[in-house]
């Protein structure tokens, strides 16, 4: 059964812009060969550690978003292992909610529809005061 799951990936710091292209391009590769589908992808860009690893106190993080079956991501988990360039990586299945978030936060949708809702409650309250 295909499945919706969030991959994020900590590269080393010490990495050039085109050795970072590089690793995500393989994962994105080993993705697609492996029959996922990518559904999103999202550079954060170098971050701070909240604490050291591998005596690195920053990281390139990088997220893809894919459908795939369940047993790829053993494969994926497997090469993120054997990968030096990488400090962390952790996958996680997405339920229907986080997808639906998803879906709405790629939309530009929840800040619209926050911005939707003051404007009801700013509406109510005149109502309210009349």
């Amino acid at each position: 059964m295909e499945r919706q799951y969030e991959t994020v990936f900590i590269m080393t710091p010490v990495l050039s812009d085109e050795q970072i292209k590089e690793t995500v391009a393989k994962y994105q590769n080993l993705l697609k060969e492996g029959g996922a589908t990518i559904v999103d992808e999202n550079n954060w860009g170098m971050k701070k550690l909240a604490y050291p690893i591998q005596k690195k106190t920053s990281g390139y993080y990088y997220l893809i978003e894919f459908k795939a079956e369940g047993s790829l991501i053993a494969k994926l988990e497997t090469a993120y292992k054997r990968d030096e360039r990488l400090l962390r990586f952790l996958t996680v299945s997405l339920d229907k909610y986080a997808v639906a978030y998803n879906e709405k936060k790629r939309n530009g949708g929840l800040k619209s529809q926050q911005k939707v809702a003051q404007k009801e409650e700013k509406v109510e309250e005149t109502k309210t005061e009349e």
